[in-house]
């Protein structure tokens, strides 16, 4: 892939498989700035040093990103679940000391295999309710505490020479959809927003943060594009008014809410012009083709002037020299399991007296989201051997459910959703299997607003990583004491 030299350098790009194909050597010998990683490049523990160094032997300066958030979104360990409760969960608990912790050993987990660049911390406020893809992700409703823990995770990445980056730009949770399927709107104003959404960002900045990530979201009191592709946003509002000097990295520019097909390419080129630094490509090596091709026409073309080009790889290229040498025994998994037993909400929770039956709805929030595979029935099958259930993913008949609870008979009955206040088959999977039992348990794995749906007993998880889903686990097993939580109800 041959592109005009300064554009390289605004390029973060994607491939499948564990092994880089040739045509991304050849890319990274061009120059490219940056490689973002997903699960199904990771195929264990062994296999990521040995790919990082593959890549670096191609480019020594290139950057290596993952979405390594905690909770529900891991890439390193997409295959079992994060060792870490995700954002709700610490917020919930709102020690700072402790978000700062699981971040630094966080980002030493990453560095310990060379990737340098983390897609985290989410610094969006959980602002609604039918919020389809923040939710859990978020540290929480309030502004301020939000700000706190988003600077606390910052710094405890950073810590580990890792850079962090504060997403989405200027917040992508007042939204209504899923800018991974459709092009979100919302009626924010800008003061509203300096009030509320941008508080976060703002301590993010002010904490240091190298990067920042923008929203696929439409505030169409500024602006009538997306946040990605706007210079009144990322310039006017970003560079100019927050002081952030940092690297703007988009979204990816596969997602709906910038176009599909050829509008992509045209994304990448507006992105780019409207003051956006680092660019994450489509994941197809055809669209990646397009949109460098795009943008080097663009240049060519004027477009896109050079000094643009020059200012945003200049920026990347200073991102790159910043990540380096990594301080050592930050690694601490364990903190991951005790913050997840302490943001427990358990009421009129008691364990389990025998091996339940388990309808486990509490799945992945998008289908595109490429989250966390761990699941409360696995888990409880290693605890409570004997353990039946089935995972759903979506609505069931009405005869085949009948049956399922004919099976669960005799058996205590566990019903597990994931923000059932928005998911109308997941509500009505709750009615139905209430009225038939009763006495059934409600594990919520999202935000705690599935409470008010609950019968008589509900666990909390505030999340579905592996390290939430095994203390809700060690809880129905009796290895852990039910308690009443102490961290209130709210978001």
């Amino acid at each position: 892939m041959t592109t005009t030299p300064g554009i390289d350098g605004c390029l973060l790009a994607r491939f499948d498989g564990p092994m880089p194909p040739s045509w991304l050597r050849r890319w990274l010998d061009a120059g490219l700035a940056g490689v973002v990683l997903f699960a199904g490049n990771i195929a264990g523990a062994g296999q990521l040093p040995a790919l990082v160094a593959q890549l670096r032997e191609h480019n020594p300066d290139v950057l290596i990103a993952v979405d390594e958030e905690g909770g529900v979104v891991t890439r390193i360990e997409a295959a079992s679940g994060s060792s870490y409760p995700g954002n709700a969960a610490l917020g919930a608990i709102d020690e700072v000391t402790l978000t700062g912790r699981v971040a630094t050993s966080i980002g030493a987990m990453l560095a310990s295999s060379g990737l340098n660049l983390n897609l985290a911390p989410v610094a969006d406020l959980d602002a609604s309710l039918a919020n389809p893809v923040i939710g859990v992700r978020s540290f929480g409703a309030d502004p301020k505490r939000v700000a706190a823990h988003t600077a606390a995770f910052v710094t405890g990445v950073q810590d580990s020479a890792v850079a962090a980056c504060a997403k989405h730009f200027p917040g992508h949770g007042r939204s209504a959809a899923d800018s991974h399927q459709e092009l979100p709107a919302v009626p924010a104003t800008l003061p509203q927003l300096r009030a509320t959404d941008l508080v976060p960002f703002r301590a993010a900045i002010d904490a240091g943060v190298r990067s920042v990530m923008t929203a696929h979201v439409v505030y169409s009191a500024i602006d009538s594009v997306p946040a990605t592709l706007s210079r009144r946003i990322l310039r006017g509002v970003l560079r100019d008014e927050l002081g952030f000097d940092g690297v703007i990295i988009t979204d990816a520019l596969d997602m709906a809410a910038i176009g599909d097909g050829r509008d992509r390419a045209a994304g990448a080129v507006a992105a780019l012009a409207a003051g956006a630094d680092l660019l994450t490509l489509p994941a197809a090596p055809a669209a990646q083709r397009r949109a460098a091709d795009a943008l080097t026409a663009a240049l060519d073309a004027g477009e896109l002037s050079q000094q643009r080009v020059a200012d945003a790889a200049a920026r990347v290229a200073a991102l790159a020299k910043w990540v380096g040498p990594v301080p050592g025994g930050a690694l601490n998994p364990e903190l991951g399991a005790g913050a997840a037993r302490r943001a427990l909400l358990a009421l009129g929770v008691s364990p389990l007296t025998a091996p339940p039956f388990v309808l486990d709805a509490g799945g992945r929030m998008s289908v595109l989201l490429d989250d966390s595979a761990a699941s409360l029935l696995g888990v409880l099958r290693d605890r409570l051997p004997g353990t039946l259930g089935v995972r759903l993913t979506e609505p069931p008949a009405s005869a085949w459910l009948d049956a399922q609870l004919a099976v669960a008979v005799g058996r205590p009955l566990v019903v597990v959703v994931r923000d059932a206040h928005w998911h109308d088959w997941q509500r009505d999977l709750l009615r139905r299997a209430l009225a038939a039992r009763p006495d059934a348990l409600v594990v919520g794995t999202g935000t705690v607003h599935d409470l008010a749906l609950a019968g008589r007993a509900y666990l909390g998880t505030r999340g579905a990583s592996r390290a939430s889903l095994t203390a809700a686990a060690d809880l129905l097993a009796g290895q852990l004491a039910p308690e009443r939580s102490t961290h209130g109800l709210g978001r």
